[in-house]
């Protein structure tokens, strides 16, 4: 949406003008699938789909705020006492943020805010940590609190992990922070050291989401992790940042088969996160056909987060590249969206496949995505 567009609709709705316009990204995940909170590597790109904020503070301690992606619906929450969860599920991610921001011990006041967002849900591409980003990002504005970029990615990671009660890592809020236009973004998620990776100018990136319904994702999701923390209690290391697949080797009899196929997914993955930063520096198309294929086959084996929908559309795919292009589930699994890296001439055969074969197999319409690597968050004033 326009920013004078959603600033109109703020007065509207407020009966003054916004003072700031807050602006972060959806994400998704080139390589590096449940190795974040594993302390590993990661390289996502923000994405040109966003979540917007307008924002102006008010003279009570009283937050107020609407989406236009939920007309009809507001929530409207006091920052002065005990933040709790309340009815709405879009309204707890701003509870949980201000939360946080709480618990830290910045002071805020009340505010007045008005959400609008084009990040697709539900496709693995990191809506919420969009929403919390773009959220701490207005209120750090809003208050003056002198936040930064690195602080508001780790804040809208506490607020899921503590008040939304996911157990993620930090690579999306991260991502949606920092994010760099035209490059993906090589995180070191155990010291958040970050590397820029240009994107080849030749390179599209095609986002398939697959439209499978997504159920008891969290409860699984946390298993995983759980598995992980347990391989590397019996590893006898800190996290599987600290191991490597000959120690691995070494300790299997003394893991369960889960605990053993989650950490040989994390460390292999580890390294072709490395590696598919030499790939696209080099432009290596086969390495990158090799290198997102054998994530998926990890996801698929190993992790056991895909499921017959997400396999199919790589299938389809892969078959419609032919070679000439590279592609894997991308996001936390259970359903969402596939990646697909190709040139874009190739593009086109991709929506062929899809179109013809996908629906018919599963029961699912896709919707397809071509997207560019984005900026990370950005906070206006409006004048």
């Amino acid at each position: 949406m326009e920013t004078t567009q959603l600033t109109s609709q703020f007065f509207d709705l407020f009966g003054h003008k916004a003072s700031g316009v807050s602006t972060a990204p959806g994400r998704v995940n080139l390589i590096g699938e449940f190795t974040d909170y594993n302390l590993g590597y990661v390289l996502p790109c923000a994405l040109n789909f966003s979540t917007q904020v307008a924002f102006n503070t008010r003279a009570d301690n009283q937050i107020e705020v609407y989406s236009l992606n939920y007309p009809g619906e507001k929530d409207t929450f006091s920052v002065d006492g005990e933040i709790v969860q309340g009815e709405s599920q879009w309204g707890n991610y701003i509870r949980a943020v201000v939360y946080v921001l709480k618990k830290r011990g910045y002071q805020l006041g009340g505010a007045e805010l008005l959400i609008t967002s084009d990040v697709p849900q539900g496709a693995g591409l990191s809506s919420s940590a969009a929403l919390e980003v773009s959220i701490a990002g207005a209120l750090n504005k809003a208050f003056n609190l002198g936040i930064s970029t690195k602080d508001i990615a780790l804040i809208g990671q506490q607020a899921e992990n503590e008040f939304m009660h996911c157990q993620c890592g930090i690579m999306d809020q991260l991502i949606s922070a920092q994010g760099e236009q035209g490059h993906a973004l090589k995180i070191d998620c155990d010291d958040l050291a970050t590397e820029s990776v240009a994107i080849p100018d030749d390179l599209s990136l095609v986002i398939v989401n697959s439209n499978y319904p997504r159920k008891l994702v969290e409860s699984e999701y946390n298993q995983r992790r759980l598995d992980c923390e347990g391989a590397a209690e019996k590893m006898l290391v800190p996290t599987l940042r600290n191991a490597n697949l000959a120690l691995l080797e070494q300790t299997k009899n003394q893991l369960t088969d889960n605990e053993y196929k989650r950490a040989f997914h994390v460390l292999s993955e580890n390294q072709r996160v490395l590696d598919t930063v030499d790939a696209l520096s080099n432009n290596d198309m086969p390495a990158l056909r090799d290198l997102l294929a054998a994530s998926h086959n990890s996801l698929r084996d190993n992790f056991e987060v895909t499921v017959p929908a997400t396999d199919g559309l790589v299938e389809i795919i892969s078959k419609a590249l032919d070679g000439k292009g590279a592609v894997r589930m991308t996001g936390g699994g259970f359903g969402g969206a596939v990646i697909c890296l190709c040139r874009a001439s190739e593009i086109d055969a991709v929506k062929a496949a899809v179109d013809a074969e996908y629906q018919p197999k599963f029961g699912l319409t896709a919707d397809i995505f071509v997207c560019q690597a984005g900026a990370g968050l950005l906070v206006e004033e409006v004048s």
